[in-house]
């Protein structure tokens, strides 16, 4: 068995960290974290750009989900959580924090 490498722990952190993030300022706007973890609602081009100025750090966090395929476009070009980040959501804030039942 081999232990993941302090990369993969450095990674974890960042995703964990522009979650928690993104978390808060979904919050603050008015948000539930059902707008990221349901497949077929997310974030449109006007919510992604009043996150950005709402928070000077959004725009890292955001590529940060991308590259590391937490995050993805929706067939309606909408922002959402892929499978992985929703795990990590889950993880984070308990299962029915985002149910997407």
């Amino acid at each position: 068995m081999t232990t993941p490498s302090i990369d993969t722990f450095g990674m974890q952190r960042s995703l964990r960290q522009c979650l928690s993030n993104m978390a808060a300022l979904l919050y603050r706007q008015g948000h539930v974290l059902e707008t990221v973890t349901v497949p077929h609602r997310g974030l449109d081009p006007d919510a992604l750009e009043t996150l950005e100025s709402d928070c000077r750090e959004w725009s890292a966090c955001q590529r940060i989900l991308e590259s590391s395929e937490a995050a993805t476009w929706n067939e309606q070009r909408r922002f959402v959580l892929t499978g992985m980040g929703r795990e990590l959501l889950f993880d984070m804030f308990g299962e029915g924090a985002a149910d997407c039942a």
